[in-house]
């Protein structure tokens, strides 16, 4: 019987279908340290793609960012007051 299963592989073979055990191994996942592996080195990969800004741009927009939450605090702050005010004239 063990020797009809290894003929019916080889006909299978030779017709072009892959053995029912080729498969399922194609079908089996790696574990999950091989997966994660695979990831890392694609990351890295992809990190060496990336066109990195010179120090004096990243400073630059740092500086926008830093900016743009100045100027918003100050506006919520202030509307935060005027309408601590108008409550404080309201409970009188």
């Amino acid at each position: 019987m063990a020797k009809s299963k290894e003929k019916s592989a080889e006909i299978e073979e030779k017709r072009g279908k892959e053995p029912e055990k080729k498969k399922q191994d194609k079908n089996k996942k790696p574990n999950v340290f091989v997966r994660m592996g695979r990831k890392l080195k694609e990351t890295f990969s992809e990190l060496k793609r990336v066109s990195w800004p010179t120090f004096g741009k990243a400073l630059k927009a740092t500086g926008v960012v830093l900016a743009i939450v100045l100027a918003f605090t100050i506006i919520v702050a202030g509307v935060n007051y005027g309408l601590s005010e108008l409550l404080k004239l309201m409970a009188k």
